[in-house]
């Protein structure tokens, strides 16, 4: 799947108000994450490496002990392990992530939309 039509991936929720669409290769995993105004993705950590871009709008981000609000441009690299939270706040937010190595969890999610060949 080297080009992708992103319309054309299913969208699937892993939390209320976020949808996310999770093309991925052998290494390397993107996530492109649509976040409702007010949406949270909650408090969490992994052990793969994050990195992103705010394609649109506005976040209270919280990495590791530091909060900030981030507007569209701004760019993120998260270590493994690091807790980490973003709010969509002043209105809906895009965000597209990278993850290496490919995260299982969103992975096995994501295989459950795409359609076998007979």
């Amino acid at each position: 799947m080297p080009f992708i039509d992103i319309d054309q991936v299913q969208a699937i929720e892993p939390v209320p108000g976020c949808r996310m669409r999770t093309p991925y290769g052998e290494n390397i995993m993107l996530s492109y994450l649509e976040i409702d105004e007010g949406a949270v993705i909650p408090l969490h950590d992994h052990p793969h490496e994050q990195a992103g871009m705010l394609l649109k709008g506005k976040l209270e981000f919280t990495l590791g002990d530091e909060t900030r609000i981030v507007e569209a441009g701004a760019m993120f690299i998260i270590p493994p392990n690091v807790p980490h939270t973003v709010t969509a706040i002043d209105g809906p937010a895009v965000i597209l992530d990278v993850f290496s190595p490919v995260r299982e969890d969103y992975a096995e999610m994501y295989n459950k939309y795409i359609p076998t060949k007979s």
